[in-house]
């Protein structure tokens, strides 16, 4: 019992999810090349896929078998080590130059080799061609995987009018190759690990030693270590695992698909998280005001910049509150609407059977309706059923007589200001908290809006992301580091790095007058 308990601490101790990781066998690969080809064909359940080609040897050249997945492995580069096998000649060393004699029939990329049968499954999983030889206690793998990925494209959930027009694809070594060519130092870390029982996905994770916090890069790695799971399929899996808060509407990690939004947020300190099979690279920490900030911004003036910024955050502030704000002001407090516009508000919902909260909550959720089924029709007809169906539904139910004029307009509006907001994932916030402040200027006006908004407030205010505070610099206050919040100031005045993200604070005095920013020239 005692040694069953140490077992288990045992195995239970040290990181998780190492890549590569196959627990070492009691016995070593069998000599005999027959034996060797029936436990490996047992292990993988006699497959139909798994393919074992055998090569008769000859003189001072043993028997061989190549082991490989069909499909997995480039044909083309397999044919060509079997030809090269049957034509190899043995050196003057004779038989124990075997490993001389696989130098010229293998391809030039990387070579492994294994000593135990388990390490045997996971070669051949990952798509790489197993060479077995008869007289021999150790095989090896050559990478020759054959990858259809998809060829690197403008990326489609975050557009830009000035800027690189390259995105992610669903290939990991594209991906880091385009982070690569953005960020050409030495210091850029990557460190890979396998995740998930049964699909044993490849993440990575990318930093820059010397200016990302150490304290920040071991807690995400503890994290993805102690991730236990049967798959990962997107990087959707890998954020609400290892995000700080899972009772939140508001993201506390950032996605994107743009390579050089990666590579400013690494310049800044941040960590990001590569996921095999996704588009989307994960970066944290973040901040809340990050995810107003567009990659455009960088590249545009910095008075420009300026003013875009400040229409999101508008646009942010209008989509959270004009539809409650509307349905206070028309139901409790009335007297706050000056007397033209509440006379015009009144003869347009003169003949509304409907309260101004139900008028409100239906126009929403049919607006979200269509939404929903744009994004999930072909793509050649969604947006015109979109569009159509909007402005069709909307004449007809002020027609009808269901709502008024106003609330379409009100409704509308809205949902243009929520597509205002740069990234996905806290426009979808915006959109559920929505819902609650209307529920509460409904029932209590202005009132109910404030008694929301305030809890809101302090959820953010007590919100991390991997120890960062979520409001960051606004609270903590730190007015030094407001440069590149609301307002962008010009490059030659931004010489600090974000303190909370970055390990470094400033500057190296040494780099080039030019590059004494703290993003380098590129977000």
């Amino acid at each position: 019992m005692l040694s069953r308990l140490l077992r288990k601490a045992l195995t239970r101790s040290g990181p998780k999810n190492r890549l590569n990781q196959t627990p070492d066998a009691p016995h070593r690969i069998n000599p005999s090349l027959h034996d060797s080809m029936q436990i490996l064909s047992q292990r993988m359940g006699n497959s139909s896929d798994f393919i074992v080609r055998q090569v008769t040897g000859r003189d001072g050249i043993p028997d061989m078998a190549v082991c490989y997945i069909e499909g997995l492995v480039d044909q083309d580069q397999l044919n060509g080590i079997l030809e090269a096998w049957l034509t190899v000649t043995v050196e003057a060393d004779g038989p124990p130059g075997i490993d001389s004699l696989l130098k010229k029939v293998l391809p030039a990329g990387q070579v492994d080799q294994l000593q135990t049968v388990n390490a045997l499954i996971p070669a051949v999983l990952e798509g790489k061609a197993v060479i077995l030889m008869d007289g021999m206690e150790k095989a090896y793998s050559a990478s020759i995987a054959r990858v259809e990925k998809r060829s690197v494209e403008e990326p489609t959930s975050q557009t830009v009018i000035r800027g690189p027009k390259d995105g992610f694809t669903e290939d990991i070594s594209t991906n880091l190759s385009l982070i690569r060519r953005r960020l050409r130092t030495p210091e850029l870390r990557i460190h890979s690990m396998a995740i998930g029982k049964y699909t044993n996905t490849k993440v990575m994770t990318a930093y820059i030693e010397g200016i990302a916090d150490p304290q920040v890069v071991s807690e995400i790695m503890a994290r993805l270590h102690s991730i236990e799971t049967d798959s990962i399929l997107e990087s959707g899996y890998i954020e609400e695992f290892i995000q700080d808060a899972t009772v939140t509407p508001f993201p506390t990690m950032m996605n994107t698909e743009r390579p050089d939004a990666v590579a400013g947020s690494l310049l800044e300190g941040q960590v990001a998280i590569l996921i095999d099979g996704s588009p989307f690279v994960l970066l944290a920490p973040v901040t809340f005001f990050k995810f107003l900030h567009s990659s455009e911004d960088y590249y545009q003036r910095y008075d420009l910049t300026t003013f875009l910024r400040s229409i999101r955050f508008v646009s942010f502030l209008v989509s959270l509150l004009l539809p409650s704000l509307y349905i206070a002001f028309s139901t409790f407090n009335q007297e706050m609407i000056p007397t033209p516009l509440l006379i015009s508000l009144t003869a347009q919902r003169e003949g509304t059977p409907l309260p101004a909260l139900i008028e409100a909550l239906m126009m929403e959720l049919t607006f979200e309706i269509i939404r929903e089924a744009g994004v999930r029709m072909p793509r050649v007809i969604g947006p015109a059923i979109s569009i159509v169906g909007a402005l069709v539904l909307g004449q007809a139910a002020v027609q009808a007589g269901l709502v008024s004029g106003a609330m379409v307009i009100v409704v509308s509006f809205t949902a243009i200001a929520n597509f205002a907001i740069p990234a996905f994932s806290m426009a979808a916030a915006i959109r559920l908290i929505r819902f609650a402040l209307m529920l509460l200027a409904g029932t209590l006006g202005l009132f109910g809006i404030l008694a929301g908004i305030v809890p809101i407030y302090v959820h953010l205010i007590s919100l991390t992301s991997f120890g960062v505070p979520y409001l960051s610099p606004l609270t903590p206050l730190r007015f030094s580091e407001m440069k590149d919040l609301f307002v962008r100031l010009p490059w030659p005045l931004l010489k600090t790095r974000p303190k909370e993200t970055g390990h470094r604070n400033l500057v190296r005095q040494d780099e080039d007058p030019r590059s004494k920013n703290d993003r380098g020239s590129l977000k």
